[in-house]
């Protein structure tokens, strides 16, 4: 469920938006967005797997509310045409996320941002890539009421979904009570709260299979783990600080977008985006908020020469002096955590 729509922040910034905007307009896929079917196993079986573990104290949610979560976010009820679901930014075999670098909401509107992946979100507490949400709840309601992503608003969704006999019947089998927004948001957040990614090669490995990796997965685990810097950001289980950071991305001519500043007006964030986690790579690019890089390589290289500079540049970056043969492994082993 992408983020849209925060326009507050320096006017050199926004001064080059419908610039940008149609930019991206030429290059994306002028396709509409699609609706996905659900493509997941059923029964569906929530797991907190190897690496991951903590995740099983969001599975407070009954199987009633998961699966009425489930359906919901697979269904394009909560447009006003019918035309989009929550699985049209997040698709399945995707990670969950979009592979455009934005996302198309009704009427074919782009977001303003890349669709980050739902993987392990039960592990962040504020949501979204500024952090604007302070719950999954809270923003599993934001592309609802967003006129450019959903569109049909809490109220119309709730009367939609109250007037459909199945679902109103769902919702009191759930819940044991009518429709209402919070019942909405607690099916939808249940059900991306079951949606997890553990137990790859890099996990096995930490968990002291040591045929788990590869030569150059191992490399690369060292490189990332020592002069690669990466786990000073991308720690914990899900390869994530769940912090903001100014790294450069977006910002043009040494001007940042706004990011965590339109939320907290406090000049420190000017630029700061949450740090993704780094499962399921292989499956979700393009990377970044904006989906500027296409490729795992390329977003090593961004690092490798340090960002791109502006005022409020994080002091943990700087270059990285890495061979090609080092930055390669750096690949392997991130491309480990999708496997």
């Amino acid at each position: 469920m992408g983020d849209r729509g925060i326009r507050a922040g320096r006017l050199g910034w926004l001064a080059l938006l419908p610039v940008l905007v149609a930019a991206q307009l030429a290059q994306d896929d002028e396709a509409p967005p699609l609706i996905p079917r659900d493509s997941l196993p059923t029964p569906f079986v929530r797991t907190a797997p190897l690496g991951v573990e903590e995740l099983a104290e969001g599975f407070g949610a009954s199987q009633e509310v998961f699966d009425l979560g489930r359906r919901l976010f697979f269904d394009p009820v909560l447009s006003p045409l019918r035309s989009v679901s929550c699985a049209s930014c997040h698709q399945p075999e995707l990670g969950f996320a979009d592979n455009r670098k934005l996302s198309r909401g009704i009427e074919g509107y782009l977001t303003l941002r890349n669709a980050p992946s739902l993987l392990n979100k039960g592990l962040s507490e504020k949501v979204l890539w500024d952090g604007r949400a302070a719950t999954l709840e809270d923003q599993v309601l934001m592309p609802i009421e967003n006129p450019e992503e959903m569109g049909l608003g809490k109220a119309a969704a709730v009367n939609r979904l109250s007037s459909d006999p199945s679902y109103a019947a769902e919702f009191q089998k759930a819940f044991g009570r009518e429709v209402d927004d919070a019942a909405l948001a607690a099916a939808l957040a249940g059900f991306v709260r079951g949606l997890t990614a553990g137990d790859s090669p890099v996990d096995r490995f930490r968990d002291g299979d040591v045929e788990a990796l590869s030569a150059d997965e191992e490399a690369g685990l060292w490189i990332y783990e020592g002069r690669g810097r990466c786990w000073r950001c991308h720690n914990g289980p899900n390869f994530s600080d769940e912090s903001f950071h100014n790294t450069g991305v977006g910002a043009i001519e040494g001007v940042p977008e706004p990011g965590r500043f339109a939320i907290t007006g406090e000049d420190g964030d000017q630029g700061r985006f949450r740090t993704p986690g780094l499962r399921m790579l292989t499956k979700t690019a393009p990377y970044m908020h904006d989906g500027s890089l296409g490729t795992l390589a390329e977003v090593v290289e961004f690092y490798r020469d340090g960002g791109n500079a502006n005022p409020h540049l994080s002091d943990r970056m700087g270059k990285i002096e890495l061979t090609d043969e080092e930055a390669a492994q750096l690949v392997a082993f991130l491309e480990a955590m999708s496997r």
